[in-house]
């Protein structure tokens, strides 16, 4: 009876690491596809904001492709590598690239954010077209700095751990020295986090301000509209009641007709106000409802990204901790190997969060996905919306 359990008491940790980990694998796959297609197929989403949540979940994409299996390989064959010495540093280098990759670009939304929130009058003129596609240019060139060009070289570890790869090639552990951690950590989370957390502060007092503001805009319309109302129809009465007060004398062969225009004219001066003040009143309310809405449509995709940008440090942070004090502190601070594993897949799993917070809180993104899975698997989903000519090219 021992004999027939002991295989599976040994095979089940791996079964549930394979499990978790090719469920994020997918998820980060089909969820950063879906984000990509979604935007390419509805014209909708193609605004300058979105060129660089489609360039995130590329990254996003490539970090499940290209990091995230290489990973799952080494965990569930027990800590051994399987593709050789140069494989490694490729593995290393596509590790690092894409993660920092990814972690830019969360920082470019946020800058991008700042801009359309806090300084609405410079966006269109800061944030063309030019400017976005240059940001992000140097987001995908920057992390090749850290990354392929100090780990072919050999820049990033010590002359000991080298030695210990020629010996064992079977054995992938990226083991960085102080100097390469500083940089690497620096340009990774530390900067760019630094980045994120003041632009979102000052996004959050700029929304609390405008909100006030749009409150006390709307309370003074109001009121306005009362006073008004209260001010034409006391004046409608004091006419209409009372003509003699216009020191007009009413004979008394013509009195009918006369009292009769004293009152037609009364009317009509009160019809007179009250429509002018009726219309500026429509053209207040007007404004204020467009600057309402803009607004909301703003402060919507700022809260969206926000949420990213929690996720993105909740999930990373952990990491780099860890990274920045086993490095500076060596061996005194070991920490088990399962600990490790499981700070690098909750990073990963950031990767794998973007497209549901998109599917979640932006209603765009919620109606592009669903329409583009309607597409995908006709079968599963009752095509309850035909979307319109305009939505695609």
């Amino acid at each position: 009876m021992v004999n027939g359990t002991a295989p599976w008491t040994e095979l089940l940790p791996a079964i549930l690491k394979g499990i978790v980990m090719g469920t994020i694998i997918i998820a980060a796959v089909l969820g950063n596809a879906l984000v990509i297609i979604s935007v390419v197929r509805h014209r909708k989403l193609r605004i300058i904001t979105n060129y660089y949540v489609v360039s995130l979940a590329l990254a996003d994409l490539l970090v499940a492709l290209c990091a995230m299996t290489f990973n799952a390989s080494v965990e569930l064959t027990g800590g051994t590598w399987l593709f050789g010495y140069v494989m490694c540093d490729v593995w290393n280098s596509l590790d690092v690239y894409f993660s920092t990759a990814s972690i830019l670009h969360l920082c470019c939304i946020s800058v991008d954010r700042y801009y359309a929130i806090v300084r609405p009058l410079e966006y269109p003129i800061t944030m063309t077209h030019r400017t976005v596609c240059f940001m992000i240019a140097n987001v995908w060139m920057l992390p090749a700095l850290i990354s392929f060009t100090p780990i072919f070289l050999g820049w990033y570890t010590t002359p000991e751990h080298q030695e210990f790869r020629t010996s064992n090639p079977n054995v992938c552990i990226f083991e960085v020295n102080i100097y390469y951690m500083m940089i690497s950590s620096g340009v990774s989370f530390w900067i760019p986090g630094v980045v994120m957390v003041t632009m979102y502060y000052r996004i959050y007092k700029e929304a609390v301000r405008q909100r006030k503001a749009l409150s006390r805009t709307s309370s003074n319309i109001l009121l306005n509209s009362i006073h008004q109302r209260h001010t034409n129809h006391h004046h409608h009465h004091s006419h209409y009641l009372h003509p003699s007060d216009s020191n007009v004398r009413v004979a008394a062969s013509g009195a009918n007709s006369r009292q009769s225009s004293v009152r037609s004219t009364a009317y009509g001066t009160t019809t007179k106000t009250s429509f002018k003040a009726a219309t500026e009143l429509n053209m207040n309310g007007t404004s204020v409802r467009q600057q309402s809405t803009s607004w909301r449509t703003e402060h919507k995709a700022a809260r969206t990204l926000g949420i990213i940008m929690g996720a993105f440090m909740i999930c990373w942070l952990p990491f780099f901790l860890w990274y920045d004090i086993t490095t500076l502190c060596g061996e005194a601070c070991y920490c088990p190997d399962v600990v490790v594993a499981v700070l690098f897949w909750i990073g990963y799993f950031n990767s794998a969060l973007n497209p549901l917070i998109y599917a979640y809180f932006n209603r765009d993104f919620r109606e592009a996905f669903k329409n583009t899975l309607q597409c995908a698997f006709p079968c599963c989903f009752s095509c309850w919306k035909t979307p319109t000519p305009t939505q695609y090219v």
